[in-house]
């Protein structure tokens, strides 16, 4: 196919070899199959700021550091500068996170290389050898359910045991190769130590996931992982191999009414998103 002008770069610098065909288009980039010498890779191609429709960028980035102080104070501003500095650094950011989740052995695909807006990375792929299909797009058997709700449920552990949050993890960005699922779409990774919507995050990831699983295998809907995970995380107890038994006994304590009113108000944000990404997914089809 001809060569998009995004990734013409790296045709030019001998990363890419040939453009075989585009994969999928989203709200946020569009992901390429490519050919890297004897390798068939993707490459994610994220749109400009003002194409994409994520809409909760800033709540996403609280508690992100930036290394350099000149960077994060123009970041502070609306200044043309600071709007670039917090552009590279959404970009970058599902570099670091691809990374940092690879060597702490969560399954996520291994990243090649970033090159103006564009992440080089593993294809992942089906028995084939064809693009794996999204989790949203297989049928499970009950067996099948427990097992790889389970294998998600232990790399959303170890995820949060290096300091991340996936932000908006559901059946939408999970595939499923021969192996079971691989985590994908980290742009809007969360820092779990410094990012107060943190814990709500973590728990509405960890129930995206029990409600999928649950439709294959009902018995998933009684589990309560999500607070456990951050009860322990929280009381410093937390690590990579943390047994888990899916119970919370919860607080029996009267209802704060004005978070219970967040809470419903930020479930019904969810709710649209969700009904947006099933929208996109059909267009995709």
């Amino acid at each position: 196919m001809k060569i998009p002008k995004r990734l013409q770069p790296l045709v030019d610098e001998g990363m890419v070899d040939e453009v075989l065909y585009q994969l999928m288009s989203g709200k946020e980039a569009q992901v390429f199959v490519v050919r890297c010498g004897d390798q068939v890779r993707c490459a994610k191609v994220y749109k400009e700021a003002q194409k994409r429709s994520f809409k909760q960028a800033v709540q996403y980035q609280e508690g992100r550091k930036v290394r350099n102080s000149r960077r994060a104070r123009a970041m502070s501003k609306k200044t043309r500068y600071g709007q670039k500095e917090q552009e590279d650094a959404w970009l970058n950011a599902e570099v670091d996170a691809l990374y940092r989740l690879a060597d702490a052995g969560v399954r996520v695909p291994e990243p090649f290389g970033f090159v103006d807006g564009v992440l080089l990375m593993e294809m992942i792929a089906d028995s084939e050898g064809k693009a794996a299909p999204r989790l949203d797009d297989v049928t499970l058997t009950p067996e099948q359910a427990r097992s790889y709700h389970s294998k998600v449920i232990a790399d959303v552990v170890r995820m949060l045991s290096a300091g991340l949050i996936h932000g908006d993890l559901s059946e939408f960005n999970v595939l499923v190769d021969a192996t079971g699922p691989v985590i994908i779409d980290l742009p809007q990774a969360v820092n779990a130590a410094g990012n107060n919507s943190a814990e709500r995050m973590l728990e509405r990831d960890v129930d995206n996931m029990r409600r999928y699983f649950g439709r294959f295998a009902p018995e998933l809907l009684n589990t309560d992982y999500g607070k456990e995970i951050w009860a322990l995380y929280e009381a410093g107890d937390l690590h990579p191999d943390s047994q888990l038994t899916g119970c919370f006994e919860h607080d029996t304590e009267s209802a704060n009414v004005d978070e219970l009113l967040d809470v419903i108000e930020a479930a019904k944000e969810e709710e649209w998103e969700r009904q947006e990404r099933l929208r996109d997914a059909e267009d995709d089809d």
